[in-house]
């Protein structure tokens, strides 16, 4: 295990439904880590999603849980290596039931600055900003 990850932790209506959803995006279940109340979704080397149901993530802290489907409680950026990973990876999440949000100001911004970011919204209501850019130098 690599001395420094992340671990995204999300609270899921479904549990079942979210581990078909990231699957269907290429991404694994680790079922080292997974059970009833969670499953473990590895997105690469050094970064995992743990999808929580709701009831065993409100176990973690005392405030009480947003509400992620109609309110945005956080925005979780992914660098990938190319525009067509970007393109790929949100056309996957589409057809496994995400929902593109698309902003045409925000697109010409990152296009000025030699980037390339797609939104899709997953079936709990995360919003994943996956992106490439092409860095200087």
């Amino acid at each position: 295990m690599a001395s420094k990850m992340i671990f995204i932790n999300l609270p899921v209506a479904d549990l079942e439904r979210a581990k078909r959803f990231y699957e269907s995006i290429g991404w694994k279940v680790n079922q080292d880590f997974t059970d009833g109340n969670a499953a473990c979704i590895v997105i690469d080397d050094n970064i995992c999603l743990m999808l929580l149901t709701r009831d065993f993530f409100t176990t973690f802290s005392e405030r009480p849980l947003g509400d992620s489907v109609s309110t945005v409680n956080g925005l979780y950026a992914l660098s990938l290596a190319s525009a067509h990973e970007v393109d790929a990876l949100t056309d996957a999440a589409v057809a496994a039931g995400a929902i593109e949000e698309v902003n045409a100001d925000k697109r010409a911004q990152e296009a000025q600055v030699g980037m390339h970011g797609r939104t899709f919204i997953d079936p709990d209501g995360h919003q994943w900003e996956p992106f490439h850019m092409a860095y200087p130098g």
